[in-house]
């Protein structure tokens, strides 16, 4: 998930029992964050994270807020995706290059609370996600952990790797093998009407503000990746400035431009 310095936003750290304190106490260090009795948070503004039998979650203060966000890798959407979703049909797959014999190595450079590489890790391709805020990671690194317990989604999650930090900067400095595959989805405004997006923009855009180093990372993932380069936008959203892709795949909200440097379909082994 890109981001440009979003106003200042309390978050604070809350244990939910008093088994998880030491734990919370750990991540509110980690993450630099203040630690409270959930006694006294109220609803006085900003944010919690809150630490518990069913792991991270991310709560709004305010009377008229949504549920908490967490990141569920094995049921709700992710799961009915997960066995309904339409496997390497779906447009993501074909956008990322995905072909009988091929599955490439993808880095995910925005990856935010994990969906779209869960989804191409699951179609069995090695993923590597980076994701600089480090709430939005915290929450990401929790539901990578619960799923790796789970029988049904633990051989996914061990080809999922989570790094936190800059993407453009992790990108122009990359010393490990080098991806085929770069996804990009930088955050723009979903006009999608669905509860679901309504909860994850409202609680997830105050923390990282407006994404505005879109170009920037592009053009560093062009640099970067053997392949292609995968940008999700939504449909009628503008090109981010730099070349024009080599093609696009559109559905009804959103699009795949895709930047191809080469074919994968001799390379996937």
């Amino acid at each position: 998930m890109s981001e440009t310095p979003a106003p200042a936003t309390t978050v604070r750290v809350v244990a939910l029992t008093p088994e998880h304190v030491a734990a919370a106490r750990a991540l509110a260090l980690e993450l630099g964050l203040p630690m409270v009795d959930a006694a006294a948070t109220g609803e006085n503004g900003g944010f919690i994270l809150e630490l518990g039998p069913a792991g991270l979650h991310l709560r709004e203060l305010a009377a008229d807020a949504p549920g908490p966000l967490h990141v569920d890798f094995i049921g709700g959407a992710a799961g009915h995706r997960r066995q309904f979703g339409g496997g390497s049909g779906q447009m993501i797959a074909r956008a990322a290059g995905l072909q009988p014999g091929v599955r490439p190595s993808i880095l995910d450079a925005t990856a935010g609370l994990g969906g779209d590489a869960f989804v191409l890790a699951q179609l069995g391709c090695q993923l590597t996600l980076i994701e600089r805020h480090p709430v939005i990671a915290a929450l990401l690194a929790d539901g990578l952990r619960r799923a790796a317990e789970h029988a049904d989604t633990a051989a996914t999650v061990a080809r999922m790797r989570l790094l936190n930090g800059d993407a453009c900067s992790l990108l122009r400095q990359w010393t490990e093998t080098v991806p085929q595959v770069i996804y990009l989805d930088p955050m723009f405004p979903h006009r999608d009407k669905s509860a679901l997006v309504k909860k994850e923009m409202r609680l997830v855009r105050p923390l990282v503000g407006n994404d505005a180093d879109a170009p920037e990372l592009l053009a560093a993932a062009l640099a970067l990746a053997s392949h292609r380069v995968v940008v999700k936008r939504p449909r009628k959203a503008p090109l981010i400035d730099g070349p024009p892709p080599s093609h696009t795949l559109e559905g009804k909200s959103s699009r795949y431009d895709i930047y191809a440097k080469k074919s994968l379909r001799t390379a996937g082994q």
